[in-house]
């Protein structure tokens, strides 16, 4: 079940990269949610996606444990 979260996560975040603030509120959600070997994939999930939007960015704070 947590993997679907997981991949239900990441769809999320794809759609709202467009607003730096929605996506900054759906990763704070996403980490008190997943797993702490999920966290790490997210982690590399989001840098490519900062790579893309580098406004995006600032979501980076929330995965710093």
């Amino acid at each position: 079940m947590s993997r679907a979260m997981f991949e239900y996560t990441k769809t999320i975040l794809q759609k709202v990269s467009f607003d730096v603030v929605l996506f900054c509120k759906e990763v704070e959600k996403a980490v008190s949610r997943l797993l702490p070997h999920e966290l790490d994939e997210l982690r590399d999930y989001i840098l490519l996606l900062v790579n893309q939007n580098p406004n995006l960015k600032d979501s980076l704070i929330y995965l710093k444990a």
